[in-house]
């Protein structure tokens, strides 16, 4: 296995650098063969590093960045009033070739905006999306997409969503021929509004697609397609209706079995059978949107990630670029392209 170079962005997320450096020893041992660049201020930062051990590490680099994109910075502010911050020197060591692949748990929109601005988009992809694993009913998982990077799309890039999710649902999640369908409100063809009629239209006529149809809200975890497409507008209400309903039921179940001595016995006895069940569930496992379409790659980690949380989305990264997920996307939409022409 090639070595890699991956750069964290340590200042973004909300609970602050200590959580990546945290993440970043755990990937030093479970990565062996990688190395990593740290962005941030060095002054936080050389601390955190030195109290895990890790400052004078050999495959360990701190790039320092004088600037912090905060969570309530508009992207566009961020891009011109902060060159210097840590999301964007990140970024432009990609850009550089200095390293494979950026982390990090910052600012969604402007993570977004200074990816597409340093990085540009891959030939012949009109938009990148943002892109997650969900977990399913037979314990695998499918990529919903996009997430939030365009709550406006017309039928040309929700068909370009489409391809980059069947590439990489191929090369991450090792399915050989994905099944991708579009979120609608309906399976009935006559259901849904015309960009999405047209989008099915475009799915039908290509010969490189798997596609099977629509599929509603209530099919996302039920194991009928491998890559499901949707606009950015749908697809954030989905994702996060989802962690709603999750949270409050965790926290009812909770609450149930603290509330009885014989509920708390209960769980004690099954607990290892429990703990299975949750793990496959639990949201650390599925932390890290790829940002893909771009010419690198790019996650995005959620903002209130724990340490493991975040080495979920290092992982991710990994396996992305051990795939060469920006190469492959590009070769399939080129050939899409030529078919279409």
């Amino acid at each position: 296995m090639a070595a890699l170079t991956l750069v964290l962005d340590a200042m973004g997320g909300d609970h602050g650098p200590s959580i990546v450096i945290d993440a970043l020893h755990d990937a030093l041992k479970l990565f062996p063969q990688h190395h990593f660049i740290v962005v941030g201020d060095e002054a936080e930062l050389k601390p955190l590093l030195q109290a895990k051990n890790l400052l004078e590490h050999q495959r360990v680099r701190l790039q320092h960045a004088s600037q912090t994109v905060t969570m309530s910075d508009k992207p566009g502010y961020s891009l011109r009033a902060k060159p210097d911050s840590s999301m964007r020197v990140a970024l432009e060591l990609i850009a550089d070739e200095q390293a494979a692949a950026c982390i990090s748990a910052g600012n969604t929109g402007a993570l977004m905006t200074k990816a597409y601005f340093s990085l540009k988009t891959l030939p012949g992809v009109l938009r990148p999306a943002l892109m997650s694993a969900i977990p399913q009913a037979s314990g695998k998982s499918a990529f919903l997409l996009d997430l939030g990077a365009n709550p406006v799309c017309d039928s040309d890039t929700l068909f370009q969503f489409g391809i980059m999710g069947a590439v990489a649902a191929r090369e991450v999640l090792g399915i050989e021929n994905p099944r991708v369908a579009l979120l609608n409100m309906g399976e009935e063809d006559i259901k849904g509004n015309d960009v999405v009629k047209s989008t099915a239209q475009l799915f039908q006529q290509s010969s490189s697609i798997n596609y099977i149809g629509f599929i509603e809200g209530d099919d996302l975890f039920a194991d009928k397609a491998d890559v499901i497409v949707c606009d950015g507008f749908v697809g954030n209400i989905a994702l996060k209706s989802c962690e709603g309903l999750a949270e409050l039921l965790l926290n009812n179940i909770r609450a149930n079995i603290n509330a009885h001595w014989l509920t708390r016995w209960f769980v004690k006895l099954f607990y290892h059978r429990l703990q299975r069940s949750w793990d496959w569930l639990k949201p650390d496992h599925y932390n890290g949107a790829s940002l893909i379409g771009l010419r690198g790659v790019v996650i995005k980690s959620h903002g209130d990630a724990n340490a493991k949380a975040f080495l979920s989305a290092i992982t991710q990264a990994v396996e992305e670029t051990q795939q060469d997920l920006p190469t492959r996307i590009r070769d399939q939409v080129e050939k899409v392209l030529l078919e279409q022409e």
